[in-house]
């Protein structure tokens, strides 16, 4: 089978995810290149940890298509981060709501060679304000392994503020920090 590329060479987007941008960044929808950097985020072990590690590489792909269907089922889900000087993907940011959850998060992770530039907190500072402006959301949490002090101080950061723990089916022991509501942000 042959996919269609576009005049840059890169594939067409997989979903109907806006695209937002910031001073560095730019946020897209999840594009077939874009499988190899996840897939070798979510295999490393250290790296994804806090995110939900997952050692088979089918396992990883089934994830990355996983967020394809949740942007089809939600109409939102993980954007690729990309750094706007480089082109590369860095991370993904975005709204995450799959069964089992107790709510719609922001969530957030930078791949490795991009951590400690503030990009974590760009994205989903950027994603926040899409899912209050645009999506019309009055509330965001984001769910954090107890461990994963980087992911709470990164919350904290962004205003968000711990609210209860909670045993979460795929991820076990997760802690739920409330983000502030668009009144609080206005």
């Amino acid at each position: 089978m042959t996919v269609a590329s576009s005049v840059d060479g890169t594939c067409p987007p997989l979903t109907s995810a806006p695209r937002l941008e910031t001073e560095r960044l730019i946020l897209r929808g999840p594009r077939r290149e874009d499988a190899e950097a996840v897939i070798a985020f979510l295999q490393d072990k250290d790296r994804s940890e806090g995110f939900g590690h997952i050692a088979k590489r089918g396992d990883a792909w089934r994830w990355f298509a996983l967020n394809v269907g949740h942007w089809h089922w939600h109409g939102y889900g993980y954007f690729v981060i990309e750094d706007k000087t480089s082109g590369q993907p860095a991370g993904i940011s975005g709204i995450w709501n799959p069964e089992t959850w107790p709510e719609p998060e922001v969530g957030y992770v930078v791949f490795d060679g991009f951590e400690g530039k503030g990009i974590a907190y760009e994205a989903a500072m950027r994603v926040r304000q899409w899912a209050y402006d645009d999506l019309g959301f009055t509330t965001l949490t984001s769910n954090i392994v107890p461990s994963n002090a980087r992911s709470k101080a990164l919350a904290a950061r962004m205003g968000a503020v711990y609210e209860r723990t909670y045993e979460n089916e795929n991820m076990g022991t997760d802690e739920l920090w409330r983000h502030p509501g668009p009144e609080a942000l206005a």
